[in-house]
């Protein structure tokens, strides 16, 4: 409860206000790697990312605009190859678009914001909601807030 105060008082959740940024913008600000996964829609190799087995407490902001995403005390290690969390800081940070690019369909988590591609969303976490957040390391930064 005092985190989610805090981000409040911060003015870190979604307030309406998109970013918007050239392709040779995003790529500079991002540099390649990061560019292929947010902009291109790409996707890290499992296990190798910073945050899969990262047990540290805070927040996980979007890495291209700062926007609040999730917060430790959802993340769990489900070892899928990526980090994973049970529910978003707050729903209207982020939104979700149909992804049939594997033969199947499933939904992409993108950012609010900035229109970041920050990974997908499955229905076999755990309970009570049972959402699996799989998101690129890639994708986020870690906050000590």
């Amino acid at each position: 409860m005092k985190l989610y105060i805090y981000l409040l008082a911060a003015s870190l959740l979604w307030q309406g206000e998109k970013i918007s940024k050239s392709d040779d913008e995003w790529r500079t600000l991002l540099g390649q790697e990061r560019y292929q996964i947010m902009r291109r829609k790409g996707t890290e190799r499992a296990f190798l990312g910073k945050y899969v087995l990262f047990a540290s407490e805070g927040i996980y902001c979007c890495a291209a605009c700062d926007l609040t995403l999730f917060s430790s005390t959802d993340k769990y290690v489900e070892r899928v190859g990526w980090p994973t969390f049970k529910q978003p800081i707050d729903k209207k940070n982020i939104y979700y678009l149909e992804d049939w690019s594997l033969g199947f369909k499933r939904y992409e988590v993108l950012c609010r914001r900035c229109d970041s591609h920050l990974g997908h969303v499955f229905r076999d976490g755990p309970p009570p909601k049972f959402f699996r957040y799989t998101i690129n390391s890639l994708s986020i930064e870690h906050k000590n807030r």
